[in-house]
Order: structure tokens, then sequence, then C-alpha cells
């Protein structure tokens, strides 16, 4: 979710390859088609995912941003192009063996978090490459991670996350929660493999669900209005009805 600047910045995304499904969201990219007259203001709204993102015109220079309890914004010059990594919640940090909580709330170098992708990144992919071209490699090197990787995340974790969505975040977390470990160990496995606790990853599908449907505050699984517009704006940066005029 972008706030657009008419017809001058476009958004995209590509589907990954179908192997890599059960891991990458997707691939995005972020441009200008022609210059900007005025700085733009990118937000990301809280989706409970791990991103690699890079400046395509600097592939060198690429970061990782972690899981975040909040929206985000950046503000971006005149005229740019990212190019990102989705992946999808636990995941990043089973193909890179990183704490996901020492990422949340923030974006890091990725050469001080994961070196061997920084260096793929910086040494394969160019300025005059598209998106197309970009997935295509970026599928064939994380399809040789994933096929060398051991994924051996608790269960238990998994079967938490399947009962958070299946009630689409509006549930009691120390009520519904019960996999088989005490809250202590579940919170824990939240932390490393999410980046934060299973009620604040609640609280985000909640709130994406609520985008999805365009949902009001009682279809949303709010009790009222006041607590389904603070949330709405901690997560998204601005409240329903502005939201709306975003899109």
């Amino acid at each position: 979710m972008i706030r657009q600047a008419g017809n001058d910045v476009r958004y995209r995304e590509i589907l990954p390859a179908a192997a890599l499904a059960p891991f990458i969201h997707c691939y995005w990219e972020l441009e200008t088609i022609r210059p900007l007259k005025t700085p733009f203001n990118y937000r990301v709204v809280a989706d409970g995912c791990i991103d690699i993102f890079f400046e395509l015109q600097q592939p060198q220079e690429n970061f990782v941003m972690g899981f975040c309890n909040q929206y985000t914004e950046f503000r971006l010059e005149h005229s740019f192009h990212y190019i990102g990594i989705r992946f999808l919640p636990t995941m990043f940090p089973q193909l890179f063996p990183v704490n996901a909580a020492e990422l949340s709330n923030r974006f890091e170098d990725l050469r001080a978090v994961v070196p061997s992708m920084a260096g793929f990144i910086a040494d394969n992919i160019h300025p005059d490459h598209d998106l197309e071209q970009i997935s295509a490699m970026l599928n064939i090197h994380l399809g040789r991670l994933t096929e060398d990787r051991s994924f051996n995340a608790d269960g238990r974790l998994y079967e938490a996350i399947r009962i958070i969505l299946q009630h689409e975040g509006t549930l009691s977390t120390e009520k519904m929660l019960d996999t088989g470990i005490s809250p202590r160990q579940l919170r824990r496995l939240f932390e490393y493999y999410i980046g934060d606790t299973p009620k604040t990853f609640s609280k985000v599908v909640r709130f994406q669900n609520s985008l999805r449907k365009g949902a009001g505050s009682f279809d949303a699984g709010y009790y009222d209005q006041s607590h389904f517009i603070k949330d709405f704006k901690t997560f998204y940066g601005a409240t329903p009805r502005q939201a709306q005029q975003d899109r």
C-alpha cells in the first residue's frame, strides 16, 4: 500500500517460481516513470513480513527490513527504482539463520546480516536488468538455498499461526493458542521466527484482514470504533477514511 503520486510512480509485484511459493510472497518493484517535482513519501504498512530491498542503480547497497508493529514512511527523492523480495512470515529466519527479533522495526545493511545474499545481489544484478530478469535470477539462487536448508521450525508455532489466520486475528492469544507449549515458550518462538509476540502478530493479521475486506470496525473484529481507528492509524499511518482516499 503506497500513497500514489499521480501517474508518475509505479508499483508492481511478480510471483516467485512455484517451488518458492511456500517461502516468498512476491518480488516487487517501486519506480518513478518520470522525475517527480517533489519528494515522494513511500508508506509501508504493517504486514508481518520481512523484506530485502535495494535501489537498482546501486544494487551493491542492499538492505533488509524486519517485522514492523507500525507503519513506516520513507522520503524518497525525485527519481528512484527499488526492487524487493518479500518473504512470508517465519521464512527469512529459516533460510538465513537470523533471529527475526533483531530486525524488528528497523532496516539494516544486508551485508551485516546475510553477507552471502548481499554479495549475490551486488555481483549479479545490474541497472539494465528488468524485474522479470531479476526475478528469474533470484528464483534460481533462492531455489538452491531452499534445497540446502532443513526447515525444522517447531510445528506448534505453525499450529498457533494457523489458528490466528483461521480467526483472522480476532482472538484471545492467551486463551486460544493452546498448542502444547507454555505461553512463554510460544512467545519465544514467535519472537525468533516472526519478530514479535503472538498478540502483535494477531493484531497485524486483523488489520490486514480489514484492509482486504474493506471492513468497518464490527466486521474487522473490533468492539468499538475508536479502538479500530487507533489500531488502523498505528499500522497504516492514516485513518480508514484517509486510507480510502489514498487508493
